[in-house]
């Protein structure tokens, strides 16, 4: 355990330190819910058939919408990967979570997560959880303290690095330190598909990790680098789309020659909107292959799913949100504080818990998920986070807490920041740009697009969330944000 990190100290909490199960005449009964979190990257809010989408389908989500619980109202931790990512391990919104920007690392990777930092998979090992993570990382390369293995996962395997995350041929993978090399993808060649290759170990790992032999159980962190960037995948996975979402979209992307080519740099494809059909296609076969392997394993029924997006659609690598309409209602893309680049989709499905076929509207975001899992598996809620549990939307039982506000900032493009209060969205940018800052008010009850900035209407409203957004962050050594720091 890293230095400065809680630990639980009461005689109830140790009682969940010990095991996850207890024998009854015998039996192996595992009392604590194995947790499957899915994260998609950068697929948006429309981009799911159960949220809207009309192009293609999305069988296995929506069928898991349907035996669960469908979000309306819940974001991301941020508009890019890793502060988005750096919230949904702490607990804590961009002005307090370590990781507020993507920064590089060298020798690879990104900034490295704090050691005191204290992540969802940490609480969760302290609570008798086998700890996996599987895709993409993006807070810390090996060595680092920002390392997987350093933050609380037993297993990971993957992507380290976001930068290379983009390209789905990639030279090697990362099995915890110890580099993978794909041979199949050397010089140049297209044999050995990442997102198939990750998969396969996330199956591998609930098979090893079966609660009913192990006696304790699992933490399932499917970080899934689909739809992310690169549009390219297997050939057979294009035939069922190919010729039938016209016009067609030519990339011309970097080729071998290029520096780029495989270390960042998005390859050429000529069917752009074939190749992205597929790939959400593609995600949502695997979301049903992880359920099915959990019906095998007679684990479905003592296991929470939670499926969600790490942030809205992005615009590169040939991607084209217009036309699949992949923002639903929504303004902005992936790096926009508008609500598309931060709303994103989300689904829980807990057979027995959550009421099957169930929606709700209750504003929640990435903060709040180490709270809720904080009580679901019994151990105490860790102390100053910016989350709240949403159990109680989950179960229906007792009374649940609302935020009074949420607070974002984005670090690139000279500066933005958001912030709701109740349906009141007050969106800046330019912020690092004094004479240029733009300062927007939208009511999202009446104006979900935010398309008439009512700012002028409401000076002193405005005057309330400006005194609140620029009290809602601490300074950051690292990520420097602004004149107050």
């Amino acid at each position: 355990m890293n230095p400065g990190k809680p630990i639980f100290t009461s005689l109830a909490a140790l009682s969940f330190l010990s095991s996850g199960s207890i024998s009854i005449q015998g039996t192996l009964k595992i009392t604590k819910p194995n947790i499957v979190y899915i994260l998609a990257d950068d697929l948006g809010y429309g981009d799911l058939s159960c949220y809207g989408q009309k192009k293609f389908k999305t069988p296995n989500i929506d069928k898991l919408a349907r035996a669960g619980m469908l979000f309306t109202q819940h974001y991301s931790g941020s508009t890019v990967c890793a502060p988005s990512r750096s919230s949904l391990m702490t607990g804590l919104h961009t002005g307090h979570t370590p990781i507020r920007g993507n920064k590089g690392w060298k020798p690879e990777g990104e900034y490295p997560i704090s050691a005191n930092a204290f992540t969802i998979a940490e609480m969760l090992k302290q609570a008798g959880y086998t700890t996996g993570a599987f895709g993409k990382w993006g807070l810390g390369f090996f060595g680092t303290e920002g390392d997987p293995n350093k933050q609380g996962f037993d297993e990971f395997f993957g992507f380290n690095s976001q930068t290379l995350a983009h390209n789905y041929y990639p030279e090697y993978l990362w099995n915890n330190d110890i580099k993978v090399v794909l041979s199949g993808n050397s010089d140049n060649q297209y044999k050995e598909y990442a997102p198939k290759l990750i998969h396969d170990r996330v199956l591998q790992f609930i098979e090893k990790n079966n609660p009913n032999q192990t006696g304790k159980p699992f933490f399932l962190f499917y970080a899934n680098i689909i739809p992310h960037a690169e549009l390219l995948l297997p050939d057979e996975n294009m035939v069922e789309f190919r010729g039938k979402l016209l016009p067609e979209k030519i990339y011309k992307g970097v080729e071998p020659e290029a520096a780029t080519f495989r270390k960042g740099g998005y390859g050429t494809q000529d069917e752009s909107h074939a190749a992205f059909a597929a790939m959400v296609t593609l995600l949502d076969r695997q979301v049903g292959e992880v359920v099915n392997k959990l019906k095998e394993l007679d684990l479905d029924k003592n296991t929470i799913i939670i499926f969600s997006s790490d942030n809205g659609p992005h615009l590169e690598g040939g991607a084209d949100p217009d036309y699949f309409d992949s923002n639903g209602p929504l303004k902005g893309y992936k790096r926009d504080l508008y609500e598309g680049g931060i709303r994103v989709p989300m689904i829980a499905c807990w057979p027995g818990t959550i009421k099957a076929g169930t929606t709700t509207d209750h504003v929640s975001a990435f903060w709040d998920v180490m709270p809720t899992l904080a009580e679901i598996t019994g151990v105490p809620i860790p102390a100053n986070l910016d989350g709240i549990s949403f159990l109680p939307s989950l179960t229906g039982k007792g009374t649940q807490r609302q935020h009074k506000t949420l607070y974002w900032e984005f670090h690139e493009l000279k500066g933005r920041q958001a912030l709701r209060m109740g349906d009141w969205k007050l969106v800046r940018y330019n912020v690092l740009t004094p004479d240029n800052t733009t300062t927007e008010l939208y009511d999202l009850k009446t104006d979900l697009g935010e398309e008439k900035n009512v700012a002028a209407e409401h000076p002193e409203l405005v005057k309330e969330m400006l005194e609140i957004l620029n009290n809602s962050r601490t300074p950051s050594e690292v990520f420097i944000f602004g004149s107050s720091q």
